[in-house]
């Protein structure tokens, strides 16, 4: 099910359609009927404020016909074509960072009702490589956003800090049987820092996506936290059929698909397609500013995202 804001947001556009159609239909050919009665008593002329006060408008009719429209099109906006989203955390750095507002593309993986987002129209399937936006697996309330590792019947193996993919035979019969080592080609080291220790930045292929992953050289990888499918070795997987393996940028600072599994299609929200602003909040160098204020705008990240 959707997000309590969605819901509400389809439930309030619903309910000011219905007040705007009970009064075009009911209410306002009573106020119709009353206006024509007092202009036969009146002789057939009224001054415009003296007819307005002969049968008035009720205040919750004007208010829903006015925003009606406006609450329509942010509802079809909003859920079938584009939705905002701020990334909250860094877990997908350095492609996204913390205070980036993003557009994710809703059709993307197929159009959904806005409440119950059930599959009304096939329009796609997440893709390798793709950044996605999902509702957690552990808590639908949250929303997610990660990269697509692993599409349905790929074997997926993260060991020692290094990625393997074995695609799936249905998907590419060509490679399949061939487990591919993702190569990691450093590009530079110190730009982005995690507690004092310069990060590793280096590029990463999947499928046709080019794109940076940070490493921390001196973290563990956490393997005997990893998520255990029952079949496979420690650090292994298979991705079930409906499913997605999905893992942030910022490899040593993200929670994903490698400590709680696999994200299901009915749980995909859309794909992440642009950046529209970007903030720099306050980091506590200024005592007096609540941190959730904006100091700064990085106009350069501002564009499509990869």
């Amino acid at each position: 099910m959707a997000g309590y804001f969605a819901v509400f947001l389809v439930v309030l556009t619903l309910a000011c359609g219905l007040i705007w159609l009970i009064d075009a239909k009911l209410w306002a050919p009573a106020r119709r009927a009353k206006v024509e009665q007092a202009l036969a008593v009146a002789g057939g002329t009224l001054p415009d404020d003296e007819l307005e006060k002969v049968a008035p408008q009720p205040v919750i009719a004007e208010t829903a016909q006015s925003i009606f429209p406006i609450l329509a099109l942010i509802t079809i906006f909003r859920s079938f074509l584009f939705e905002p989203f701020q990334i909250p955390s860094g877990s997908m750095m350095p492609t996204m960072l913390v205070g980036d507002f993003i557009l994710v593309q809703k059709y993307s993986y197929g159009v959904h009702d806005p409440i119950w987002r059930s599959e009304l129209i096939e329009t796609g399937k997440p893709e390798r490589g793709d950044i996605a936006v999902f509702k957690y697996p552990l808590d639908e309330r949250l929303d997610y956003i990660k990269r697509v590792i692993g599409v349905p019947g790929d074997r997926v193996i993260y060991r020692n800090k290094q990625l393997f993919i074995q695609p799936s035979c249905e998907r590419q019969p060509d490679d399949c049987g061939k487990l591919n080592r993702v190569e990691l080609n450093k590009v530079a080291q110190g730009e982005f820092e995690m507690m004092g220790v310069p990060l590793i930045t280096a590029k990463e292929q999947l499928g046709n996506v080019e794109h940076d992953v940070l490493i921390n050289p001196r973290y563990p990888d956490m393997a005997e936290q990893f998520y255990s499918q029952p079949g496979t070795r420690q650090g292994e997987w298979i991705v079930p059929e409906g499913y997605y393996f999905m893992m942030g940028d910022n490899r040593d600072n993200s929670t994903d698909s490698r400590f709680w599994g696999f994200v299901s299609e009915e749980q995909m929200v859309g794909k992440a397609v642009f950046i529209w602003m970007s903030f720099i909040f306050n980091d506590g160098k200024i005592s007096w500013l609540p941190d959730f204020i904006p100091v700064d705008i990085r106009f350069s990240r501002l564009g499509s995202v990869q």
